[in-house]
């Protein structure tokens, strides 16, 4: 069997498993990536041009409460429902 080299997740199931990590069992969820922005002067080969270049990296990741469903959204009611009463 080959080695796996990564697994890839859809934008619903993240926001699924951090539904399920923080315990919430109410309201609409959705995706949140917070972006960086950096700059240099990149030179692509050695004694080349050198460009001004962007470097955009990702700070953040994680979720928060939509008012409204769409396509990054989950229901926290359904991913991770309250458990049960038990009955005495």
């Amino acid at each position: 069997m080959p080695e796996t080299k990564s697994i890839s997740f859809t934008h619903k199931e993240v926001v699924e498993a951090l539904i399920r990590y923080n315990d919430l069992h109410e309201g609409l969820w959705g995706l949140y990536i917070e972006f960086g922005l950096g700059a240099a002067n990149v030179g692509s080969e050695p004694g080349g041009d050198i460009l001004p270049t962007a470097i955009i990296p990702v700070k953040k990741i994680g979720i928060q409460r939509f008012g409204e469903a769409n396509n990054l959204t989950v229901d926290a009611a359904e991913a991770n429902p309250l458990p049960k009463a038990k009955k005495k």
